[in-house]
């Protein structure tokens, strides 16, 4: 990034964006090699998995003559999902790592490489991924309290209570619209934290807690374009490559499959440079300067090399 820490305060959603876009200009080759091992993988799995537990669903809803079959269809449905939620999950917290490691090493003038990222990523993901447990936790009493009112929209409308299910219906809205969007920013931010700051974990959840105050409606708007642009992408996909076979050619599915992956490559890719920088925003919002030399040293950490006993990474204010 080429603005110095005290103007990042003011960069609108327009701006933070375009910022962003412009880091991979820095070091392209680091980029793309990160995007073609690490974020294609990942974007083509979320959209081409589909392709494979459809025809097993679509076999698991018409009737067997052998119930042994029903069994092998039903193991090997939940071995591919399960399969695909660990990959899933592993590139994920990899892609993070990688990125957000990139953009900081660019931040602090430290010499950036794909093999140099590479060597930092495995002490990368151990944090990464005791956060990742800490939002689970978070996202499974967010789902019971989600699911609980799911049970009293089905009793309101046993029950014919109108009051009940209006009450239940605005909870949920909140819950999907509000408490959905927060958490997702909230992890978000939480792990860049865990990668540039001593923290992780439950700490980094807290800290991310404390940027976002005064920049919410920032990460919500940001949040929600992403998830929306993300749902359009998968909805088209499943329409035209799963579902189109009647309507549409194989050449046509293949060319518009191709499509799809890749421009969920660059939105997977511009998620987590625009998450990065802004981390840096809302450190500058709330007047915390960013130590470029603690920076510095704090990631060389992750190298093997030398840390100071200034290795802390808090930030401290600046004298503008």
């Amino acid at each position: 990034m080429d603005l110095a820490p005290e103007e990042l305060q003011f960069l609108n959603l327009p701006e933070i964006v375009r910022e962003s876009i412009s880091i991979p200009k820095r070091s392209p080759k680091t980029f793309y090699l990160i995007t073609l091992t690490l974020i294609f993988p990942l974007s083509f799995a979320i959209l081409a998995h589909s392709l494979f537990t459809h025809p097993i669903i679509t076999q698991l809803q018409s009737p067997f003559d052998d119930p042994s079959q029903t069994t092998h269809e039903w193991t090997l449905l939940l071995l591919i999902q399960f399969s695909y939620l660990i990959f899933l999950f592993a590139f994920s917290l990899l892609s993070t790592a990688a990125v957000v490691f990139t953009v900081a090493s660019l931040y602090t003038s430290k010499p950036v490489s794909f093999s140099s990222t590479l060597s930092a990523i495995p002490k990368l993901f151990k944090r990464l991924f005791i956060t990742f447990l800490w939002v689970t936790l978070t996202m499974i009493l967010y789902n019971s309290v989600f699911l609980l009112f799911l049970v009293l929209i089905i009793v309101a409308l046993d029950t014919n209570n109108s009051v009940l299910l209006f009450f239940a219906v605005v909870v949920i809205l909140l819950l999907f619209f509000v408490a959905h969007v927060y958490i997702t920013a909230l992890w978000h931010l939480a792990s860049v934290v865990s990668v540039l700051e001593p923290v992780y974990g439950f700490s980094a959840m807290r800290k991310s807690y404390e940027l976002l105050k005064g920049r919410t409606k920032y990460a919500a708007v940001l949040v929600s374009v992403y998830l929306v642009i993300c749902g359009v992408i998968g909805a088209f996909f499943s329409v035209v490559v799963v579902h189109g076979g009647d309507n549409y050619g194989v050449f046509a599915r293949i060319v518009v499959g191709g499509f799809l992956v890749g421009l969920l490559v660059i939105v997977n890719l511009v998620g987590l440079l625009v998450q990065s920088v802004f981390y840096y925003v809302c450190k500058s919002y709330h007047h915390q300067g960013i130590d470029k030399s603690a920076l510095h040293d704090h990631l060389g950490g992750y190298l093997g090399e030398y840390v100071p006993l200034k290795s802390s990474i808090q930030m401290e204010n600046l004298d503008v």
